[in-house]
């Protein structure tokens, strides 16, 4: 037995290796309870929120994937996600691409902001002559959220251009 605690470089008699061994026990226990406390538990509830997230999508929901692509739910199918990007573009995902989903479709919220939207429609200037859409640079209003953000276009007024003269040559 000395000789065991000669190796473990301890010598003392049993009591004092005994009170080293609890220390020992006492210190791993808190760093386990510290690992649990400030990494597992946080890592175990975002999981159980993104799964919630991910068996609550339904369509017409706004959504941005792992990748950053944003679009709107079209259609949900048992393990994949159908997602309209553009009028005529559609991908297809898998449900864990999907990082969050910006909007929420539902039919309380919707019936409110019908009613704002009809109330207070938004006027829009008429182009003038020699100005085309091309050239009408957009402008992102930035609110509170990233998703409450609207996209505003502005048409500058343009001058009409003026054919210039066509030169002649004075040499001749």
């Amino acid at each position: 037995m000395n000789a065991l605690l000669a190796t473990m470089g301890t010598t003392g008699t049993s009591a004092s290796a005994g009170g080293s061994m609890t220390t020992t026990f006492i210190t791993f226990g808190l760093i386990i309870l510290i690992f649990y406390f400030l990494i597992i538990r946080p890592q175990k509830k975002r999981e159980k929120e993104t799964k919630n997230m991910l068996s609550a999508m339904k369509k017409g929901d706004k959504i941005v994937s792992i990748g950053g692509i944003r679009g709107t739910i079209a259609s949900v199918k048992e393990t994949t996600v159908v997602v309209k990007v553009d009028d005529n573009t559609r991908l297809e995902f898998t449900k864990s691409a999907i990082a969050q989903v910006l909007e929420a479709k539902s039919e309380a919220a919707s019936k409110p902001a019908a009613a704002e939207k009809s109330a207070a429609p938004a006027k829009k200037a008429a182009p003038k002559k020699g100005t085309s859409k091309k050239a009408a640079p957009k402008k992102v209003e930035a609110k509170a959220d990233v998703e409450e953000a609207q996209v505003v276009e502005e048409t500058p007024e343009l001058a009409p251009l003026k054919p210039e003269a066509p030169k002649t040559d004075e040499k001749n």
